[in-house]
């Protein structure tokens, strides 16, 4: 393991790798910033309000989802320009994880700021279609895909579980009802940020135990890679193998004792392993 950057992130979040611009991105959701590296520099993108999860529109272009609204964010001029509203009328409502699918859609979760009680949903955007999908989530969490089993996979943090969604093949958009996938509270789990691999394992980060677990299609648990952190909250493979895992961290709730005790808390760390993830989908705006 190595930290990636040692910017200390109150609440690390987002994590996703841009393949045409071989670029890492990641927020800091307190802060109001999205994080990157460039030719070994540190750079950030200011928001005035929280922002959490993005995808990637074009090269220069990244869709963002802050507590308004999603946007759609030039890297190079820094300039944005709101595509819809999300939660807009709800100032004690804000965005949190969310992922690009291979239908070019974006899902987004939001989440009490607070996390207060079923106060969240999750979102889909499609061609310029903003849809509610799933009511009454307190935290939203692991919004991710699995291109080859056409299914989406979310949770809920706060009651530890883990849920799969069967998909239409030719658009994407949920069929049925969700099914129970992992079911973690028994194991003292909190399912927080997820990615999936080439081989369609789920990894998951999972806050509080310094972990991205690794589960096959069936629920099995297959192993995990620990960090020097022990809030890990977002993983995502990258590199130009897509074989580098990234996972961000957090200091959100931990008293100056806490923090001093894990001085890469709040880091992004990365590590190269013998398994594969699978390229973050484009984003299509209309």
């Amino acid at each position: 393991m190595t930290v990636y950057d040692n910017r200390r992130c109150e609440l690390g979040e987002g994590a996703f790798w841009h393949p045409e611009r071989q670029q890492f991105f990641w927020f800091d959701i307190l802060a109001g910033k999205l994080l990157s590296q460039q030719d070994g520099q540190t750079i950030s993108w200011d928001f005035d309000e929280f922002a959490s999860a993005a995808g990637w529109v074009s090269q220069d272009e990244l869709i963002v989802a802050s507590e308004t609204a999603l946007w759609k964010l030039n890297l190079v001029t820094k300039t944005r320009d709101r595509l819809v509203p999300l939660s807009a009328d709800r100032p004690d409502i804000r965005s949190n994880d969310g992922r690009a699918d291979p239908w070019g859609g974006f899902w987004i979760g939001t989440m009490g700021k607070k996390a207060e009680h079923e106060a969240g949903s999750i979102w889909r955007y499609y061609k310029g279609e903003m849809r509610e999908l799933f009511p009454k989530i307190s935290i939203t969490n692991a919004i991710c895909f699995d291109a080859s089993r056409e299914i989406a996979y979310f949770s809920d943090t706060k009651l530890g579980r883990v849920w799969t969604q069967r998909l239409d093949a030719a658009n994407g958009w949920p069929v049925g009802s969700p099914e129970l996938y992992l079911d973690l509270k028994d194991e003292g789990l909190s399912p927080d940020g997820a990615v999936t691999d080439a081989e369609g394992n789920f990894w998951n980060a999972q806050w509080g135990a310094s972990r991205v677990a690794c589960y096959a299609p069936d629920g099995s648990f297959k192993g995990a890679e620990m960090f020097d952190a022990s809030q890990i909250s977002c993983p995502a493979f990258g590199g130009a193998d897509l074989d580098i895992l990234f996972a961000t961290s957090a200091l959100q709730g931990m008293d100056e004792a806490a923090r001093a005790a894990e001085p890469q808390g709040g880091m992004v760390f990365q590590r190269k392993l013998s398994v594969r993830g699978v390229a973050e989908p484009k984003v299509i705006l209309g």
